[in-house]
């Protein structure tokens, strides 16, 4: 199984990188880790719908062209499915069981998805009602996925 977590923008932070460096090392004995980033867009302050809509939509165009077409795309979005880590970890298991062999995770920028990257998911996944920083939702989501491969394999991991 090959993961793709696509993302928009680099991370600055180096508590941030230290655990996205952490997680990917830990996966690496399941999963073939693959982590895209593409360029952000500036939005200027106070910038109208428009705007910012034209930014999502300039990120999304990036993030669409970094996907092949025999990819599963998972999305993470606010209005999509909130799964328990069991579940996640038997959705990635079905996914695999299935024949899909490669699983995108795309975390959109600091304004959120394109109705065009949207559109292209298999699937919309929740963590959460509320807003996340998107540099802080790759170590969450690494986290969890490394937890699913954990529960995957019948591993003890802390609950």
């Amino acid at each position: 199984m090959k993961i793709t977590i696509l993302c928009v923008g680099k991370i600055k932070e180096k508590f941030y990188r230290d655990g996205i460096l952490e997680y990917s090392k830990r996966l690496s004995r399941y999963v073939k880790l693959e982590i895209v980033e593409v360029a952000d867009e500036k939005t200027k302050d106070q910038a109208s719908d428009g705007e910012m809509e034209l930014v999502r939509q300039r990120e999304g165009e990036r993030l669409i062209a970094s996907m092949k077409e025999d990819g599963y795309v998972v999305c993470l979005a606010i209005e999509g499915k909130m799964l328990d880590s069991v579940e996640l970890s038997e959705k990635i298991e079905g996914l695999g069981v299935s024949g899909n062999s490669h699983i995108y995770f795309v975390i959109g920028g600091s304004l959120g998805l394109s109705k065009q990257v949207l559109s292209r998911a298999d699937y919309l996944l929740s963590f959460s009602k509320m807003t996340f920083p998107h540099q802080l939702m790759r170590v969450i989501l690494l986290e969890q996925i490394y937890r699913a491969y954990r529960i995957m394999n019948h591993e003890p991991y802390h609950k």
